[in-house]
């Protein structure tokens, strides 16, 4: 049973608990409502997925409380600091590089190198947020491919019982989802038109690339934003996919008892909990990629995993690390 949450303080400060606990709350923001998790909670992250329906890994963004706390677990530089000092709090989200010692979840970044951050500018969300202390990750509050929700009733309409708590926030003012802005780069990529008007974002840091052709994306492997089709970290290895045996000279990404004989061996669930598995995938890949490679493994088997519920996101995801790789 979903708990409806009034917007005072003792409804906050159950909020801030529940997600605490590792437990998903939907919360009101100035764009639209968000479906809130631990983002620093792999177990946490997989649940937003596997409560959404969501059919791929996409980045999801982390919301904070503060300026200095969001630009904590980024490298910023000049120019974010710009952008962040003039639009923060704001539906502005920011995609930057993931510092060395960042604490969220590989999930939560779809496996990549960077990070999606924004400190919203809504009274209730940043007292959650504070409370709470520590990044929460929050997709729009709704079904994958549903309209995204701006009162709790809507929250309610699409997730009622698949998550712990709804924080009645209000209405959105804004009621359109964040701009969302690579700076990455040496030159800042629009990915997506949102709350902040661009024109008003280039009066402030010059002009911005609008867009990533697709060809562009394809060919550098992936976009960097959330509500976009991304291809993620892939590894070194070649991914070997439904393997039931492994050589002595592979890595085995286990899902259940593990095969024998696999050079070294990373468990997604012995359980086969497929969202145990999920919060571990991207560890695991990468795990499996840097031990395999210095033992002079050849690839990376994976054992089969069900393509229901979260294991379909699952498979979405080893599918393209065993892609063909470009030449």
């Amino acid at each position: 049973m979903t708990e409806m949450l009034t917007a005072d303080a003792p409804g906050i400060a159950r909020a801030a608990g529940l997600l605490r606990e590792g437990s998903l709350v939907a919360f009101g923001t100035e764009t639209v409502y968000g479906l809130g998790g631990d983002a620093t909670n792999a177990r946490a992250v997989a649940a937003i997925f596997e409560a959404k329906g969501r059919p791929r890994f996409n980045p999801l963004i982390c919301h904070y409380g503060a300026v200095e706390a969001a630009l904590a677990h980024v490298v910023a530089d000049a120019r974010t600091r710009q952008v962040a000092q003039q639009f923060w709090p704001g539906p502005l989200t920011l995609v930057l590089p993931r510092r060395a010692d960042c604490p969220v979840a590989l999930l939560t970044s779809a496996g990549l190198d960077t990070l999606a951050v924004r400190v919203p500018d809504h009274p209730v969300a940043q007292s959650l947020l504070r409370q709470a202390d520590r990044p929460v990750a929050a997709p729009s509050a709704n079904r994958s491919g549903a309209v995204s929700p701006t009162t709790a009733r809507h929250v309610l309409e699409g997730l009622s019982g698949r998550i712990a708590a709804v924080l009645d926030s209000g209405p959105c003012r804004v009621g359109v989802e964040s701009t969302v802005l690579d700076l990455t780069g040496p030159g800042p990529v629009l990915l997506r038109p949102g709350g902040v008007p661009v024109e008003a974002l280039e009066a402030a840091i010059g002009p911005i690339q609008r867009g990533v052709p697709h060809a562009v994306a394809h060919a550098a492997s992936g976009l960097r934003s959330p509500g976009l089709m991304v291809s993620h970290y892939a590894p070194s290895l070649p991914v070997r996919l439904d393997a039931v045996a492994v050589a002595a000279d592979e890595a085995l990404l286990a899902f259940g008892p593990p095969l024998p004989g696999a050079a070294c061996q990373f468990q997604l669930s012995l359980a086969t909990d497929a969202t145990e598995a999920a919060s571990r995938l991207f560890e695991g890949l990468r795990r499996l990629d840097a031990e395999g490679a210095r033992l002079g493994a050849r690839g990376i088997a994976v054992m089969p995993i069900p393509t229901t519920g979260l294991g379909l996101a699952i498979a979405d995801r080893l599918q393209r690390a065993a892609a063909p790789r470009g030449g």
